[in-house]
């Protein structure tokens, strides 16, 4: 079983220099641990606004019964959208924010 390990960092490092694609397993795995909502916390998506074009980050409530709430935060870069999903779920996990941007 994967568990989550802070101090990869370089998986962190893997993902902002290449947020699509095929990764590695170790930084899969952490994806899918990331990707994977749990029923007792809110979970982090991205919802398009103009297919393409920008997205919207929107919080799942846990358990995912009502529709994603959407934030006021807006990309158009969808490299940046996914790498601040990305910190915000490893935050989750971590107990405490990566540290760099």
């Amino acid at each position: 079983m994967y568990s989550f390990d802070k101090s990869r960092l370089d998986l962190a490092r893997e993902f902002k220099a290449n947020p699509f694609g095929e990764h590695r397993p170790d930084l899969q795995y952490l994806l899918n641990l990331m990707r994977r909502p749990d029923p007792k916390r809110a979970h982090y998506v991205l919802m398009p606004r103009q297919w393409g074009e920008s997205w919207t980050l929107a919080v799942m409530e846990p358990g995912g019964v009502s529709p994603p709430r959407p934030t006021n935060l807006v990309f158009t870069d969808a490299g940046e959208a996914e790498w601040h999903v990305f910190k915000l779920r490893w935050a989750e996990l971590a107990g405490e924010e990566l540290p760099f941007d």
